[in-house]
């Protein structure tokens, strides 16, 4: 059975294709899904936050946006913008308690980002959190 780590992981793959230019990931998002065994709870639970991440972007983009020091979205990488935007949204939009959310998200960065995404995602999270707590 998929755990919530891989269901991030397949959201930040799905963010990913999407941000490409995958226009139409959407269509495909059952069949990505069923590949990685994220079945049942654990894909309504991908589900809900890949869905809630695109009715939200907007607002998730300006407070990552706010956050930032040195650059700005469009300039990070493809995988560093999934992960801030997911936890954005998990810090946003749902109960999930902030710190389990953010040491996830630094798992995630630790996983598959750069070598310095743990830090940048700590700290935007971070603020993001202290912000709206």
């Amino acid at each position: 059975m998929a755990t919530r780590h891989q269901s991030r992981e397949s959201v930040i793959s799905l963010l990913y294709a999407k941000d490409i230019g995958n226009d139409n990931i959407e269509k495909f998002i059952d069949e990505m899904l069923e590949d990685k065994k994220i079945r049942n709870k654990q894909k309504a639970f991908a589900l809900s936050l890949f869905e809630g991440i695109n009715a939200n972007m907007e607002e998730i983009d300006n407070e990552i946006n706010k956050h930032l020091k040195e650059y700005k979205l469009p300039q990070l990488g493809h995988i560093e913008r999934a992960i801030l935007r997911l936890g954005t949204y998990e810090i946003l939009k749902t109960d999930l308690d902030n710190a389990v959310v953010i040491n996830e998200a630094i798992e995630l960065a630790k996983e598959l980002a750069s070598d310095t995404a743990p830090k940048l995602v700590n700290g935007v999270l971070d603020a993001i959190a202290k912000e709206h707590t």
